[in-house]
């Protein structure tokens, strides 16, 4: 069986490996396109469930993908496409709480498993200076709401957190592991 990570993203291939996996990364170019009006949790199940089936795989193969998107409320902030946009979806997120959903999916040839995980982040309210500053790391860029919890911003801004630290960064590592377990089991 050979465990294939279905993502890119440098920060779910860091929480896998240091969880103990050993895995082959192949990304793969699903839609990630929405329809309007979906819930956030439902739209990262989609996600993940769309990039697991755009993998190609073996028979023995285990096919992991994910996509994580943050909300305020029902609003679904994805990637920032420049600072304006950054700047805005950082502003709107300081003082408040927002929720972190991970969608991510398990497939094998002959079945598969979609779940979604979800974490609520406190910002402390930031300032114009605090939120620019971190907007010219160019960190913001490539994280859905402009921020990653592993960075400058997550270590100064974050009140707290109720859930998953690593749900945050883009994989809930305790429940896929649990899951993942609980997958590999009935292939046997």
């Amino acid at each position: 069986m050979k465990l294939i990570l279905a993502s890119g993203s440098p920060r779910r291939s860091e929480i896998l490996k240091n969880a103990g996996y050993e895995f082959v990364v192949k990304p793969t170019s699903a839609d990630e396109s929405l329809p309007g009006g979906i819930l956030p949790e439902d739209a990262v199940k989609l996600l993940s469930e769309r990039k697991a089936d755009a993998a190609e795989i073996e028979c023995s193969d285990v096919v992991l993908s994910a996509d994580t998107v943050v909300a305020l409320g029902d609003r679904i902030l994805g990637k920032p496409s420049d600072k304006t946009e950054a700047f805005s979806m950082l502003r709107s997120l300081s003082g408040k709480t927002h929720s972190v959903y991970t969608g991510v999916t398990i497939k094998s040839a002959e079945k598969k498993r979609v779940f979604a995980v979800k974490t609520d982040v406190l910002f402390y309210p930031l300032t114009d200076d605090e939120i620019n500053a971190y907007i010219a790391t160019g960190e913001p860029f490539d994280k859905a709401g402009a921020y990653g919890i592993q960075e400058w911003i997550g270590y100064v801004g974050i009140e707290g957190i109720e859930g998953s630290f690593y749900n945050v960064m883009g994989l809930p590592v305790q429940r896929l592991y649990c899951e993942l377990e609980s997958f590999l089991d009935e292939l046997e």
